[in-house]
């Protein structure tokens, strides 16, 4: 399914369709979901969680025959830009880009709608990027693998910080800098590694990719790579990053380049394989469809979705199909 923006024409949550020759094609759409920037998939309950970035607020669908919206809420910020969901899904998180600030749900274990306020963390600070670091800017929000640490990449003020969190008693405690990024570099993403204890941090403003011994909410940098080219020079800003399953293979989003950058990650050691063009201006976010052998990208700005082969060893060809789609920004998966 693909999110879009209004401004850009979008016209709500769009479902995209597998055909039995192996293309795809667009469902109709669902208006009461506009500006769905990004989501997440609770199977507990089978919902779907989205923010409304514009509206500040998230939504809380579910799919049967057609879209059903379940609730509405405000996120307790402005720009509502990520959601996390706990291992077990009873927790929900939320980044408010606008103010920097992230909000923390317990969700029913009944019905897995979010229950009363949410508990909120808000940010100070700022960094040198003047209209980009001038105030907090929340953009990810996510849970450590053991549920112990909720992360908090903040982009305006260059630093990814870290709660202590128990999950069964609901306690989420003060902050502390689990990392802090270059100035400037504007950090955006956080994945963690399937198996080890390592997760990958990607820089907007700089364009960089990070490798992060994780531990005791502590972020360590290990190695920093570039997402460009080395020959290029133009300005360009990194975007989504998301791993295998394996955890042996990384993507980033180059929006300015218009690429894909591929990465090989083996016993941590992080190495630039291939840049894919984009086929469209801004490529904003991606799945990755292992089964299907394809890569599915959603470029903002030129409204469409390109997808590409995946093969066996994490390589992407050429782009294979073009579809258009105004405003598209968000791609996830979801069950037939």
């Amino acid at each position: 399914m693909a999110g879009t923006y209004a401004r850009n024409g979008g016209e709500g949550l769009r479902t995209v369709l597998r055909d039995p020759a192996g293309g795809w094609s667009l469902g109709p759409a669902f208006p009461e979901a506009v500006d769905a920037s990004f989501g997440a998939y609770g199977s507990r309950h089978d919902l779907h969680y989205f923010v409304d970035e514009q509206g500040s607020a998230l939504n809380v669908l579910r799919r049967r025959d057609g879209w059903e919206r379940l609730a509405r809420m405000g996120t307790m910020g402005t720009q509502p830009c990520y959601v996390a969901l706990s291992s077990d899904q009873s927790w929900l998180a939320v980044a408010n880009y606008g103010d920097g600030s992230i909000a923390l749900w317990r969700l029913d274990p009944d019905s897995g709608l979010p229950l009363d306020l949410p508990e909120v963390r808000q940010n100070k600070g700022s960094g040198p990027v003047a209209g980009r670091q001038d105030g907090p800017h929340a953009h990810c929000v996510c849970f450590s693998p053991d549920q112990r640490w909720l992360y908090h990449v903040d982009l305006g003020t260059d630093e990814v910080l870290a709660y202590p969190f128990d999950p069964d008693a609901g306690w989420l405690g003060d902050a502390t800098r689990a990392y802090a990024a270059p100035d400037g570099s504007g950090p955006r993403h956080l994945v963690f590694h399937p198996r080890v204890p390592l997760a990958l941090l990607v820089s907007e403003l700089a364009s960089t990719i990070t490798v992060m011994e994780v531990g005791n909410g502590l972020l360590v940098p290990r190695e920093t790579l570039s997402t460009l080219p080395m020959d290029f020079g133009g300005e360009s800003l990194a975007g989504h990053v998301s791993l295998n399953a394996a955890g042996d293979r990384a993507y980033v989003t180059n929006r300015g380049h218009d690429s894909i950058a591929v990465f090989t990650w083996y016993d941590g050691v992080l190495e630039l394989r291939q840049h894919v063009p984009s086929g469209g201006v801004s490529p904003r976010a991606f799945v990755l469809l292992e089964t299907e052998g394809q890569l599915a990208l959603a470029n903002e700005e030129s409204g469409n979705l390109t997808f590409f082969d995946l093969a066996g060893d994490g390589a992407l060809s050429p782009m294979v199909q073009d579809l258009p789609l105004p405003g598209a920004v968000f791609l996830m998966t979801a069950p037939a």
